[in-house]
């Protein structure tokens, strides 16, 4: 069953870390199966028990699945290999569009903020005691959310979009709950979850957002939870119109003890608006905002209000922890939501002429590919790593799409943060040439 690696231990601790070491090793491969506790514990000569507690560690870490009768075996992608590991190397003189970060041109000059924001420590020091959110910035999210009609709650702020979700799924679920989740998806999220020991439920999407029957499917399979990305969905730059928000709102109706948790990174940097699935049947719900995008990665500093029981929880947990985000992050965002409303505009239509550009180029030569917002386009391809290896050849590194997929057909995800619209219509000839004739790969869903 396991080849040529015997596992080895007397405590749960050391049969877990045993495993660990393997899979890290690449000695225990995706999908291996382990063997029954019984047999297990008959060759290590310990109780069943302290296998079943070694099987329960490895399972909460992400590092395996149990299905009851059919055993247990190592993850498809386990938490100990991250998908962002997946990379192309990028040879010189190679144009990469792998990465996902905004057009660093398009970020607003942070020295008045900053300047800002240490004016206000020094006339205020932070201290123990101190309450975790700024006021400021508490009264600019909270107008935000209102004025696109989310119900009034509590708002948290936490390190990141990421960071956030975590928390949210940490406080409200146990090992083993499964969570519907986009495929193609955010790979980080994709990652999050078993390493939370949670099962992803894969939801098929296409432009408009999440496909409504793939999500009343994976609700009555059980799913605990729901995430759904409103705009710039990552990889394929879905976003969510009115008429499949409101589609999704009924599918949500039937599901009142499901947590919602709408992640809306994308605010600020596109020009779609905001459909929200909250107040339709979840009495447990989020929605998170992050300024990574707009502002620049290293701010790490996002916005996210839900239910009071929800967020009180969040908080709860924050506070014995991190314990709060720093103020200077806090006073600096909302210095930039003050004062760089009316740029947010210019910054999506920059990367609206970039998508449009080589989406027009790319539906020219007959090539299926997908944009509707956001930094990112997505191109099915019937096969990644020889569409993804031509095109390196040709001066192009590209996104390979098995850091985002589970169920879905292979792709490739092109980043056009800093796609000058002059270069799209080399980048497409190549893709063209890439893919040969028609150009046309798998399909979306």
């Amino acid at each position: 069953m396991l080849g040529d690696y015997p596992i080895k231990g007397r405590r749960a601790s050391e049969i877990a870390a045993d495993v660990e070491q393997g899979v890290s090793s690449g000695r225990l491969a995706p999908g291996t199966p382990l063997p029954p506790l019984r047999d297990l514990a008959g060759e290590l000569g310990v109780n069943p028990n302290t296998v079943a507690a070694a099987y329960r560690l490895l399972r909460d870490r992400g590092v395996i699945e149990t299905a009851g009768r059919k055993g247990s075996r190592i993850l498809p992608r386990p938490a100990l290999t991250p998908r962002d590991q997946i990379r192309v190397p990028v040879p010189p003189h190679a144009r990469d569009l792998s990465g996902g970060n905004p057009d660093p041109a398009q970020l607003p000059d942070l020295t008045p903020a900053l300047a800002a924001a240490a004016e206000a420590a020094r006339r205020e020091p932070v201290q123990y005691g101190h309450p975790a959110a700024d006021p400021g910035l508490l009264a600019l999210a909270g107008a935000a959310f209102a004025a696109d009609g989310l119900p009034d709650g509590p708002i948290a702020v936490a390190s990141g979009s990421l960071d956030t979700i975590e928390r949210i799924l940490a406080t409200r679920l146990r090992p083993g709950d499964a969570v519907a989740v986009e495929d193609p998806g955010w790979g980080s999220l994709l990652d999050l979850l078993p390493a939370l020991g949670l099962k992803p439920a894969p939801v098929r999407l296409d432009d408009d957002g999440p496909l409504p029957d793939a999500l009343a499917g994976a609700l009555a399979d059980g799913a605990r939870a729901v995430i759904v990305t409103s705009r710039a969905q990552n990889p394929t730059g879905a976003a969510l119109t009115a008429t499949r928000a409101g589609e999704l709102r009924e599918v949500l109706a039937g599901y009142p003890g499901v947590l919602l948790i709408e992640d809306d990174h994308g605010h600020g940097i596109v020009d779609q608006p905001y459909h929200p699935l909250v107040g339709s049947g979840p009495e447990r719900w989020a929605v998170v905002r992050s300024a990574a995008k707009a502002y620049g990665p290293d701010l790490r500093l996002s916005v996210a209000v839900g239910d009071e029981d929800t967020i009180g929880r969040v908080s709860g947990r924050q506070r014995l922890g991190a314990g709060w985000v720093s103020h200077l992050l806090q006073r600096t965002v909302a210095e930039l939501w003050r004062t760089d409303a009316a740029p947010a505009g210019r910054v999506a239509a920059a990367y609206r002429e970039r998508r449009d550009a080589l989406l027009g180029e790319l539906a020219a030569r007959g090539i299926e590919a997908h944009g509707a917002s956001g930094l990112n386009v997505w191109v099915p391809v019937p096969d990644e790593t020889s569409a993804l290896v031509a095109l390196v050849q040709r001066g192009w590194v590209a996104a390979p799409g098995a850091r985002y997929r589970m169920q879905s057909p292979p792709g490739m995800r092109l980043t056009i943060a800093e796609l000058d619209p002059a270069d799209a219509r080399r980048l497409a000839e190549d893709l063209a040439a890439v893919l040969g004739t028609g150009g046309v790969g798998s399909r979306l869903i």
